[in-house]
Protein backbone atom coordinates (compact mmCIF):
# COMPACT_ATOMS: atom_id res chain seq x y z
CA UNK A 1 0.00 0.00 0.00
CA UNK A 2 1.01 3.56 -0.66
CA UNK A 3 0.07 6.83 1.04
CA UNK A 4 -0.28 10.05 -0.94
CA UNK A 5 -0.56 13.44 0.76
CA UNK A 6 -1.97 16.54 -0.95
CA UNK A 7 -2.48 20.16 0.02
CA UNK A 8 -6.03 21.21 -0.91
CA UNK A 9 -8.29 24.22 -0.87
CA UNK A 10 -11.21 22.27 0.66
CA UNK A 11 -12.77 24.31 3.44
CA UNK A 12 -16.19 22.78 4.15
CA UNK A 13 -17.36 19.40 5.35
CA UNK A 14 -19.60 19.13 2.27
CA UNK A 15 -16.49 19.35 0.07
CA UNK A 16 -14.81 16.63 2.13
CA UNK A 17 -17.87 14.41 1.75
CA UNK A 18 -17.87 14.96 -2.02
CA UNK A 19 -14.17 14.07 -2.19
CA UNK A 20 -14.66 10.92 -0.14
CA UNK A 21 -17.68 9.83 -2.21
CA UNK A 22 -15.86 10.37 -5.49
CA UNK A 23 -12.52 8.80 -4.56
CA UNK A 24 -13.98 5.82 -2.70
CA UNK A 25 -15.55 4.62 -5.98
CA UNK A 26 -12.13 3.39 -7.11
CA UNK A 27 -11.18 -0.09 -5.92
CA UNK A 28 -7.48 0.75 -5.64
CA UNK A 29 -8.23 3.60 -3.17
CA UNK A 30 -8.71 2.17 0.31
CA UNK A 31 -8.98 5.23 2.56
CA UNK A 32 -9.59 8.95 2.03
CA UNK A 33 -9.41 11.64 4.69
CA UNK A 34 -9.13 15.44 4.81
CA UNK A 35 -7.90 17.38 7.82
CA UNK A 36 -9.84 20.65 7.75
CA UNK A 37 -8.08 21.74 10.97
CA UNK A 38 -4.67 21.75 9.25
CA UNK A 39 -3.64 24.98 7.49
CA UNK A 40 -2.94 22.95 4.32
CA UNK A 41 -6.31 21.13 4.44
CA UNK A 42 -4.40 17.88 3.96
CA UNK A 43 -5.96 15.17 1.78
CA UNK A 44 -4.55 11.76 2.68
CA UNK A 45 -5.12 8.81 0.36
CA UNK A 46 -4.18 5.22 1.14
CA UNK A 47 -4.31 2.78 -1.74
CA UNK A 48 -2.66 0.33 -4.07
CA UNK A 49 -0.58 2.43 -6.45
CA UNK A 50 -2.86 5.47 -6.62
CA UNK A 51 -1.85 7.92 -9.36
CA UNK A 52 -1.17 11.47 -8.14
CA UNK A 53 -2.14 12.84 -11.57
CA UNK A 54 -5.45 10.94 -11.50
CA UNK A 55 -6.19 12.19 -7.97
CA UNK A 56 -5.52 15.79 -9.03
CA UNK A 57 -7.79 15.40 -12.06
CA UNK A 58 -10.61 13.93 -9.98
CA UNK A 59 -10.30 16.61 -7.31
CA UNK A 60 -10.37 19.32 -9.97
CA UNK A 61 -13.60 17.82 -11.36
CA UNK A 62 -15.21 18.92 -8.08
CA UNK A 63 -13.96 22.49 -8.50
CA UNK A 64 -11.21 22.01 -5.91
CA UNK A 65 -7.45 22.14 -6.22
CA UNK A 66 -4.75 19.93 -4.76
CA UNK A 67 -1.01 19.58 -5.03
CA UNK A 68 1.06 16.64 -3.89
CA UNK A 69 3.17 17.32 -0.81
CA UNK A 70 6.66 15.92 -0.32
CA UNK A 71 7.33 13.50 2.56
Amino acid sequence: MEVLIFKTNASKQSEVSSLQNLLSRFAHIIQVSVDLEDCDKVLRIVGNNPSPAQIQLLVSSLGLTCSEMED
